[in-house]
């Protein structure tokens, strides 16, 4: 009985991963559909964000930061992962009721899918980003190591969040607008475009409440100042990724049953 147990969850394993597979290939496909640059846009948005932020905040605002557009490209390709992918996901059922309908389709493996579509364009664009280092006079050094791990964070920590939006949207559609909103207000409140040291002292503790302060710091102390990131923070994080990835899984998968009635 165990053996058949163990190849019944093997086959559905392997159900769902290639699942995952075909729906992350279809949402690539279906973005760049009759696209003139193609996948050329996951690098245009970026540098477009990099050129106004250096100039308004390099130029206008006069904000001194050691290789400042590097640090800025850091944060717009680090934050636009994490806001891309709970604006996507906050719509992912209401906009499939194809899928929801189907019976059997194990709707668990959609919020994966758009962060996983979402972290293709981030690492698209993540070449762009070491020539930026090069061109910086910026060496690789052993810190580099620690990208995998910054990259399993911060996808745990997405996905964990993506869950609960996903299914809370079903019932209360009041739920997009108020992520839009409170994703807009978050990218102001997170050092993307300058350093926390500008913020002042006595807001400073507040800020680290914000999970992507200490992400975004992570990535820039291993890509840019070449030193290990700060491994409590990160285990914090992690557990913190964890555990919503746990809540909020659990969360959909009871609240799946009533979305096609919502629906």
């Amino acid at each position: 009985m165990s053996l058949v147990a163990d190849a019944s969850v093997q086959r559905d394993m392997r159900h769902r991963f290639d699942v995952l597979r075909v729906l992350v290939g279809r949402d690539l496909k279906v973005v760049y559909k009759r696209s003139f640059l193609g996948l050329g846009w996951a690098l245009g948005m970026p540098l477009v964000q990099l050129i106004v932020f250096s100039f308004v905040f390099r130029k206008v605002l006069e904000i001194e930061v050691e290789h400042y557009s590097v640090f800025v490209f850091v944060g717009v390709l680090v934050w636009g992962w994490f806001h891309s992918s709970l604006g996507d996901s906050v719509g992912l059922i209401t906009s499939n009721r194809v899928l929801v309908g189907q019976p059997g389709f194990p709707l668990a493996v959609l919020p994966n899918v758009t962060v996983l579509v979402r972290l293709f364009h981030f690492l698209i664009a993540l070449p762009l980003l070491v020539g930026m280092i090069f061109w910086s006079g910026l060496l690789p050094n052993v810190s580099w190591c620690f990208v995998p791990l910054l990259l399993i964070v911060q996808y745990l920590f997405t996905v964990g969040i993506a869950y609960p939006l996903a299914s809370m949207n079903v019932i209360h559609r009041d739920t997009q607008h108020v992520t839009r909103v409170l994703l807009q207000l978050m990218m102001f409140l997170t050092p993307v475009f300058y350093s926390l040291d500008r913020v002042p002292e006595e807001l400073q503790y507040w800020f680290q409440f914000n999970p992507m302060v200490g992400i975004l710091d992570a990535w820039r102390s291993v890509l840019i100042k070449g030193t290990t990131p700060d491994l409590a923070v990160l285990g914090r994080l992690s557990v913190v990724g964890l555990v919503l990835l746990f809540l909020g899984r659990r969360l959909f998968v009871q609240q799946s049953h009533q979305f096609i009635e919502e629906l």
